[in-house]
């Protein structure tokens, strides 16, 4: 584990609860984290945007901030822009790599101009839901389809669509949270998830959790609130199959330009075991349940810790650019190609304690 000077880190904002879909879960998140940097020691305090004017920060001192936000207004870019303004560093990633990577469909894009593999996608725009326009879309991606909100999290307004018949009622559903939506091929096999920490070529994958679902309902409610998904970490994968997931998780986290950390969201598909990027995560949950601990854990690194080292991380899209951490640094071929998956790749190595 890096060493980490609490008193240099100077007086910090926990920042959680907000105003999104995702609040709870900010605020099991954000109590987590701000427990976790008291027990070390160092000088934190919650702070609630939804509650307190984000210009607060500058006037009562605070030299950084740990973002515990999730969804809108929260891991979007908006807050990140706010505290550029304020001059306040942050964790995680900038104000344009949230912002795409909070809007799937943008994210999906980027990482088809890459060469990374991502399910096929129809977007529905607010003026293209018409029914005719919806039934539409099972022609294209087949059945069964995933229809959810391109700029939500947590599995919020998803819905695994098995006919023509229930395709109105998914998008009704997705458009209460976005007024697009995103209708995705649905790939049969096992979801995984790949943890990134650090800016750039210094960036490097965590253990990658492979996550077991009761009839694979990975939803809300198993996500947050029950223990009867199961988590397997280590993955139990062959080891080509994991260094390739790693390989893929930081070409998409520098082809989206992240830093600080995240976590991707795949799925390996059982018919050939071909892995496919879901989304990125740039506030990744840090609940009882979350799966960056998790991760964080198996690689020796205790919850305690990990929060410290992300804590000592934020910066200001600014001084990350001068300072060289911008995971742009890592150069446009680092998508360029899926991965063979070699163990040799220094690029997929995995973090330590």
């Amino acid at each position: 584990m890096v060493s980490v000077d609490v008193k240099s880190l100077g007086k910090v904002a926990v920042l959680f609860g907000g105003s999104s879909a995702e609040r709870e879960i900010s605020l099991l998140s954000g109590n987590g984290v701000l427990q976790a940097l008291l027990s070390r020691g160092v000088d934190a305090h919650a702070f609630d945007p939804a509650q307190r004017d984000l210009a607060d920060l500058k006037r009562e001192g605070f030299a950084r901030c740990f973002v515990a936000l999730h969804g809108r207004h929260g891991e979007d870019g908006t807050v990140q822009g706010a505290l550029e303004l304020l001059g306040v560093p942050y964790t995680g990633s900038g104000v344009l790599a949230s912002s795409l990577a909070m809007d799937k469909v943008m994210t999906k894009r980027l990482w088809q101009a890459d060469g990374l593999p991502t399910p096929k996608y129809v977007r529905l725009a607010h003026d293209q839901q018409s029914r005719e326009q919806i039934r539409a879309v099972p022609d294209v991606l087949g059945l069964p389809l995933i229809v959810k909100p391109p700029r939500e999290g947590s599995s919020i307004g998803v819905t695994k669509v098995q006919g023509y018949s229930q395709m109105q009622d998914a998008v009704t559903l997705s458009a209460r949270y976005d007024a697009d939506v995103l209708c995705e091929e649905f790939i049969d096999g096992e979801e995984v998830t790949c943890a990134v920490l650090g800016q750039g070529l210094q960036a490097v994958a965590l253990p990658v959790v492979r996550i077991a679902a009761p009839e694979g309902a990975y939803d809300y409610q198993n996500k947050y609130f029950t223990d009867d998904v199961k988590y397997h970490c280590p993955s139990g994968l062959p080891e080509a199959e994991e260094r390739a997931i790693q390989h893929i998780t930081l070409a998409a986290y520098h082809t989206l330009g992240c830093r600080g950390w995240g976590r991707a969201d795949l799925m390996i598909r059982a018919s050939d075991r071909k892995p496919f990027l879901l989304e990125m995560n740039t506030s990744p949950g840090m609940t009882s349940h979350s799966l960056v601990p998790m991760s964080a854990r198996a690689a020796g690194t205790s919850y305690e810790d990990l929060c410290l080292r992300v804590l000592a991380s934020a910066a200001l899209d600014a001084t990350a650019q001068r300072s060289g951490t911008e995971s742009s640094d890592a150069g446009p071929s680092q998508g360029a190609s899926a991965p063979s998956g070699g163990s040799d790749d220094a690029a997929a190595r995995s973090v330590g304690a």
